[in-house]
C-alpha cells in the first residue's frame, strides 16, 4: 500500500519565500534560491509546490534534473529543462534569439543545423545564450527555471547556473535549484553565492516531532489525534525527522499489517515474530519479496543501472521480450517504486535515489559484484557502439564488479572524447575518475590526457603539475614521441595565455623527447608554437636569444606547407593566421594572402572556428585599408551563424570603431549598448576594452571632453592602460579630442606619447596617429620634412585609408611652401576623395591647413575655413567653429553670425536669459579653465570672456566662479 502526504507538512517558512520570489519576479527583480538538505528532507515536494504556483501565475516553467547514476552528461539538467518547456509550448520564434540559436543548439536539438559543423562553444557563451533566452520567455509573466539534484550534475552545468545566478538581478527570472550538502563544485558554488549576496539558501532540517505526527496523519488522511503513540514512536525514531523515510516506513506497516483500519480507528497491531525493520534498507528487502520474482530481477537490474535508467538498455541487460519487459514495468509502477521519466519517453526513475541504494543495499556483496558483472558484459557486447554516456556506464558497472583496470580504460576513453567535444570541465572529471584506478602501464597516457583537459579549461597550473609529475619514458619510443607532443598541446595553451616562461620549458622538454630529427608534422608543430612564442613579452635571464623576423617568418612558411602536407590543418590554420600578423610589416597584401589561405583550408577540412577567424582577421584589414567595414559585416554574420558569440562581440567592436571613424554617431552608440555589457558579463576583456575605448573615442570626435574622461576611466577600470591599446587611446582618442579643443599642444603631447609607446611595445594598431596625423602635425609645425614623410607613407600603416587623408594634407602643405601651388592643389582633390568616408577629419582636415596655405598663398582657405566653421557650429562644437571665424576675419573674409543657437541652450538657462554666445563660454567651465584658455578656444578677447562671466553670474544668481563652474558640471551630467 502507498502511503504519501498530499500537502507539505513542516515548510512554511520555505514556502512564504517562493511565493515572495515569485513576486518579485513579477516585478522583474531576478531571484536565485537554493534548497540544501539530505536525500528525503522535502526539497522535491517544494520545487512542486514553487512549480504549481508559477503555472497560477501564467509564468513559463522549465523543469530539470541532474543525473544521480554517475554518469557525466554535460548540461544535462539544462537541457530537460528547456526540453520540459518546449515539448509542450514548441520553441520561441522571438527574432532577437537568433543570434543565440547556435549557443542554444547544444541544448534546444530544433535548434541544430542539418549539414553544419557546429561551434565548441564556450560555457559563458552558452550561459549567455541561455540567459537571453530566459529572459524573453520571462517578458511578460516573468520565468521560473528549476533544477535539482545538482550536486550530482556535470561542472559545466555549475559554471553556467554560477553565470545566470550572477546575472539575473535585474532580469525576470527565478532561478530555484536544489542539492544536498555533499563536497563538490555545486555546493561550492551555493556557498560561494551565499557569501556574495546573490542567492538565497535555504538549509532544511528535518521535521520536528508534532510534524512527524502531523505528516503521518496526512499520509493517513486522519487526524493528529488519531495516530497510535506506538505507531508514532517508531516511525519518530526510525525516519529521523525525514519525510521520505517515514512515508517509506509507514507503507512497510500497512503492507504488513502491522498498522491497520479497525472499526473506523487506526491501531498498531505486533505479529509474533514478524521482525521490525531496523532501517530502510531492510523495509525495501522486505518489500521485495513480497513482488512476483520476474518484477523483482526487473527491479534489481534497474537498480544497478542507476535511479535513472533507459528502457533500451534494462532489455540489454535483462533479455525480456518487449512485451513481458513492459508488464513488469508497469507492475513496478503500480507497486509505487519506479515511474516514467517524463522528460525523456525511453527512461524510467526510482520514485526515490535513495530507492535504488536500498534496493542494491539489500543484495549481499557477491551478488551486487555479480550481477554489475553481467549487466557491464551485456552492454558492452550488445554489438551497438558505446557512445560516451555508454562508456561511463560499462565503467560504474565494471567497477562495482571490482573491475578497476577495465573501468579506468573506459572512463579515460570518454574522457577524452569529451575533451575533443570542447566539454573541458566534464572530460576533466571522467580523466580523474580513470586515474587512480588505471593498471600502471595506462597510468601515464591518462595522466597526460587528464593535463591537456586542464590545460584547455584554463587550469594551466594544475596541468603543469600533472606534467612535472609524470614518469620518463625511453628515448625514441613510441611513449616519447607521444610525451613530445603532449608537450608541444601544453606549450600552446602556456602561449595562448601568454605564459612566456612556462611555454618555453614545455617546448624545450618536446625537443628533448623528440630528438634532433623529429617527424614532419610535429616538428612543424615546434616551430609554430615557438613563433607565437616570439612575439611575446621576454623574460630576463632565460637566455632566449633574439630572433630575427624574417627568419621566424621563414621558418613558419616552411611549417605551413609542412603542415598542409602532413594532412594537419589546424596546424596549418595556425601558422598561416600567424604568417599574416608577421608579414603585416610587409604591407597589407602579403598578410591578406596569407589569411586567404588560412581561409581556404579551414573551409576546406571543415574547421569553423578557424575559417571565422580568417574572416573576421580578413575583414579588420579591410576596414583598415579602405573605411568600408561591409567585409566586416559578412565576417560578423559568419560568426553569428556559427554561434561564436565571443568573436561577434570583437567584430562588434571593430564596427563601432568604424561608425565612430565615419562620424556614424547613433549606430556606434547602438553597437556599443549592444555589446559592451554583454562583453564584459562573459568576461571578454578584450572585446570589452576595445568598445569601451570606441566610446571615448566616440566622445572625442564629437569634441565632448567629459564624456570621454567618463569613458576612459571606464577603459581603465577594464584594465586598457595594461592592454595593447594604449596608442590608440593616446593618440586617435585623446589628441584628436583635443584638436576639437583648439589644442594642438596637448594633441602634439598625446600622439607623441603614443609613438613613445609604440617603439618600446609591439604594435599593429595603425591607426594611433604615428602614420597619419603626426606627420601632418609637424609639418604644419615646421618639425618635418618630406623624408619622414615619406617613410610615413612607406610604413605599412601608411596605407591605410585613415591615415592617408591625412598623409595627402601634409603633403599639400609641404608642395604649397615650395611654391608648388598646382601640386597642392593635386593633393587636396586627393584628400577630398579620401576623407570623404570620414567627415569630422575631413573637416578638421580643412580647419588644420587653412593657416598654412593662406600664408603660402595655395588653394582656398577661405572657403575651406567657411565649410569647416558651418560643419563644427552644426555639430556642437564650439571651438573649432570659434577659431574658423577668428581665422576667417584674420584673412579679410566677411563673417556671417549664427544668429540662432537657442535651440541648443537648456529650458532653465534660456528663461534666464542666457545667450548662445555667452553659453559657449559656459559650457567649458566644467574644466574650470582661466579666461585666457577661454578666449584662446572661442578665438575671442579676454575681455570678452570677462564680460560674459559676468553676464552668466547675474543671469544664473550664483554668487561666484567656482559656483558657477559647479552648476556647469551639474548641467554637462545630466542627459541631453
Amino acid at each position: 500500500m502507498r502511503a504519501t502526504s498530499p500537502v507539505i507538512v513542516g515548510r512554511d517558512e520555505e514556502i512564504g519565500l517562493l511565493s515572495s520570489a515569485l513576486d518579485a519576479v513579477q516585478r522583474r527583480s531576478g531571484r536565485a534560491l537554493f534548497l540544501l538538505g539530505e536525500a528525503g528532507i522535502g526539497k522535491s515536494r517544494l520545487v512542486g509546490e514553487c512549480a504549481y504556483r508559477a503555472y497560477g501565475l501564467g509564468m513559463p516553467v522549465l523543469r530539470g534534473r541532474a543525473t544521480s547514476t554517475g554518469l557525466v552528461v554535460p548540461f544535462r539538467p539544462l537541457a530537460e529543462a528547456l526540453a520540459s518547456r518546449f515539448r509542450a509550448a514548441g520553441t520561441p520564434t522571438d527574432p532577437e534569439l537568433a543570434p543565440y540559436h547556435p549557443a542554444l543548439a547544444r541544448l534546444v536539438p530544433e535548434w541544430r543545423r542539418a549539414g553544419s559543423p557546429g561551434y565548441p562553444e564556450t560555457v559563458v557563451e552558452l550561459a549567455e545564450a541561455l540567459l537571453r533566452l530566459l529572459s524573453v520567455l520571462g517578458r511578460e509573466a516573468g520565468c521560473t527555471i528549476l533544477l535539482e539534484d545538482l550536486h550530482d550534475c556535470d561542472t559545466e552545468t555549475v559554471a553556467v547556473v554560477e553565470y545566470v545566478i550572477d546575472n539575473l538581478a535585474d532580469l525576470p527570472i527565478l532561478f530555484l535549484g536544489t542539492l544536498r550538502p555533499e563536497p563538490g563544485a555545486a555546493l561550492d558554488l551555493v556557498r560561494s553565492a551565499e557569501r556574495r549576496h546573490v542567492a538565497t539558501v535555504r538549509e532544511l532540517g528535518p521535521l520536528h516531532d508534532d510534524q512527524v505526527r502531523a505528516l503521518t496523519a496526512a499520509c493517513l488522511e486522519a487526524g493528529p489525534q488519531e495516530i497510535p503513540d506506538a505507531v508514532h514512536r517508531r516511525l519518530a525514531e526510525r525516519a529521523a525527522g525525514n519525510p521520505y523515510l517515514l512515508e517509506v516506513l509507514l507503507a512497510d506497516l500497512l503492507d504488513t499489517g502491522r498498522l491497520r483500519r479497525t472499526d473506523g480507528a487506526w491501531e498498531a497491531v505486533e505479529q509474533p515474530g514478524g521482525p521490525v525493520p531496523s532501517d530502510i534498507v531492510r523495509s525495501w528487502a522486505r518489500r521485495l519479496e513480497r513482488l512476483d520474482e520476474p518484477v523483482r530481477d526487473l527491479l534489481l537490474a534497474s537498480a544497478t543501472l542507476g535511479s535513472q535508467f533507459s528502457v533500451t538498455v534494462l532489455q540489454t541487460v535483462t533479455g525480456f521480450e518487449d512485451r513481458a519487459l513492459f508488464t513488469h514495468l508497469r507492475s513496478a509502477v503500480e507497486a509505487g517504486v519506479i515511474a516514467p521519466d517524463g522528460a525523456a519517453p525511453d527512461r524510467y526513475t526510482f520514485r526515490h535515489s535513495l530507492t535504488a541504494e536500498a534496493l542494491i543495499s539489500s543484495l549481499v556483496p557477491a551478488e551486487r559484484a555479480s550481477l554489475a558483472r553481467r549487466a557491464a558484459a551485456a552492454i558492452e557486447h550488445s554489438g551497438e557502439p558505446l557512445d560516451e554516456d555508454g562508456r561511463q556506464l560499462v565503467a560504474s558497472l565494471q567497477l562495482a564488479a571490482g573491475d578497476r583496470a577495465g573501468a579506468a580504460r573506459q572512463f579515460a576513453e570518454a574522457g577524452r572524447r569529451m575533451l575533443a567535444s570542447g566539454a573541458h570541465g566534464s572530460a576533466v572529471v571522467l580523466l580523474e575518475r580513470a586515474h587512480p584506478l588505471a593498471a600502471e602501464a595506462d597510468r601515464a597516457a591518462v595522466a597526460e590526457s587528464l593535463a591537456v583537459a586542464r590545460a584547455e579549461g584554463g587550469d594551466l597550473d594544475g596541468a603543469l603539475a600533472l606534467a612535472d609529475a609524470l614518469p620518463p619514458v625511453p628515448a625514441r619510443s613510441e611513449a616519447a614521441a607521444r610525451r613530445g607532443q603532449f608537450h608541444i598541446d601544453l606549450a600552446w595553451a602556456a602561449v595562448m595565455a601568454e605564459r612566456t616562461a612556462d611555454a618555453a620549458l614545455q617546448l624545450e622538454a618536446a625537443r628533448v623527447l623528440l630528438g634532433p630529427a623529429p617527424p614532419p608534422g610535429r616538428r612543424a608543430a615546434l616551430v609554430v608554437v615557438d613563433g607565437y612564442l616570439a612575439l611575446l613579452p621576454g623574460l630576463p635571464g632565460t637566455g632566449r636569444p633574439h630572433r630575427d623576423p624574417v627568419e621566424t617568418e621563414q621558418a613558419v612558411q616552411k611549417a605551413a606547407e609542412t603542415a598542409e602536407a602532413e594532412g594537419l590543418p589546424v596546424v596549418a590554420c595556425q601558422a598561416w593566421q600567424l604568417l599574416a600578423l608577421l608579414r603585416r610589416e610587409e604591407g597589407f597584401d602579403a598578410a591578406d594572402a596569407a589569411l586567404e589561405r588560412m581561409l581556404s583550408i579551414s573551409t576546406e577540412h571543415a574547421l569553423p572556428v578557424w575559417r571565422v577567424e580568417a574572416l573576421v582577421r580578413l575583414g579588420a584589414n579591410a576596414f583598415m585599408r579602405t573605411g568600408d567595414a561591409s567585409r566586416l559585416l559578412s565576417a560578423r554574420a559568419a560568426a553569428t551563424d556559427l554561434g561564436a558569440l565571443l568573436l561577434t562581440r570583437t567584430v562588434d567592436g571593430l564596427l563601432a570603431m568604424n561608425a565612430v571613424l565615419c562620424a556614424r554617431w547613433k549606430e556606434a552608440q547602438e553597437i556599443i549598448d549592444r555589446s559592451a555589457e554583454a562583453s564584459a558579463r562573459v568576461g571578454d576583456l578584450s572585446a570589452h576594452r576595445y568598445l569601451l575605448l570606441a566610446g571615448a573615442t566616440m566622445a572625442a570626435h564629437r569634441g565632448r571632453r567629459r564624456d570621454m574622461d567618463r569613458a576612459l576611466a571606464a577603459f581603465r577600470r577594464a584594465g586598457g592602460e595594461q592592454s595593447l591599446l594604449v596608442p590608440l587611446r593616446s593618440g586617435l582618442c585623446r589628441a584628436f579630442g583635443a584638436l576639437l579643443e583648439e589644442d594642438p599642444e596637448r594633441a602634439a603631447a598625446g600622439l607623441d606619447e603614443a609613438l613613445a609607446w609604440e617603439l618600446d611595445h609591439p604594435s599593429y594598431y595603425y591607426l594611433s596617429g604615428r602614420y597619419g596625423l603626426r606627420p601632418l602635425l609637424r609639418v604644419l609645425a615646421g618639425q618635418a620634412d618630406r623624408t619622414e614623410l615619406e617613410e610615413a607613407r612607406a610604413a605599412p600603416g601608411g596605407c591605410l585609408a585613415w591615415n592617408r587623408q591625412f598623409l595627402d594634407l601634409a603633403d599639400a602643405v609641404l608642395l604649397g611652401r615650395k611654391g608648388d601651388p598646382a601640386g597642392a592643389a593635386r593633393l587636396m582633390a586627393s584628400f577630398t576623395q579620401r576623407s570623404a568616408l570620414f567627415p569630422v577629419a575631413h573637416h578638421l582636415g580643412l580647419r588644420l591647413v587653412a593657416d598654412a596655405a593662406r600664408a603660402d598663398g595655395w588653394g582656398d582657405p577661405v572657403a575651406w575655413l567657411r565649410t569647416a566653421e558651418e560643419f563644427f557650429y552644426g555639430a556642437g562644437v564650439q571651438p573649432v567653429s570659434a577659431a574658423c571665424r577668428a581665422a576667417l576675419r584674420q584673412a579679410g573674409a566677411s563673417v556671417g553670425q549664427h544668429r540662432g543657437g537657442w535651440d541648443r541652450i537648456p529650458s532653465p538657462l534660456r528663461t534666464s536669459g542666457v545667450t548662445p554666445r555667452e553659453y559657449e563660454v559656459f559650457v567649458l567651465l566644467p574644466e574650470r579653465p582661466g579666461n585666457q584658455q577661454i578666449a584662446r578656444r572661442l578665438s575671442i578677447s579676454p575681455r570678452t570672456v570677462e564680460k560674459h562671466m559676468a553676464s552668466l553670474l547675474n543671469k544664473t544668481g550664483r554668487a561666484d566662479r567656482a559656483a558657477l563652474c559647479e552648476f556647469a558640471a551639474e548641467c554637462a551630467a545630466e542627459p541631453a
